[in-house]
């Protein structure tokens, strides 16, 4: 199946801000206002944030700039 990526807004301001360096370490189930949620360290600063949306076959894209909290 085809999955789909949706970024909103405030992630697609993040995109333009991002350099090409990324690394894949392991995800981080997020909880609280971010519960269902995941992050992934960009860099030493910055965290991509995403929902997995199995149900439709979508990721959705949250944040890519500064801290997640």
């Amino acid at each position: 199946m085809i999955w789909t990526l949706v970024y909103i807004q405030q992630a697609h301001k993040d995109a333009k801000k991002l350099a090409s360096h990324q690394n894949s370490p392991p995800y981080v189930k997020l909880a609280g206002d971010l519960a269902g949620a995941y992050s992934r360290r960009i860099n030493i600063q910055h965290r991509l944030v995403y929902q997995v949306l199995d149900s439709i076959k979508t990721v959705k894209v949250l944040r890519m700039w500064t801290h997640f909290g």
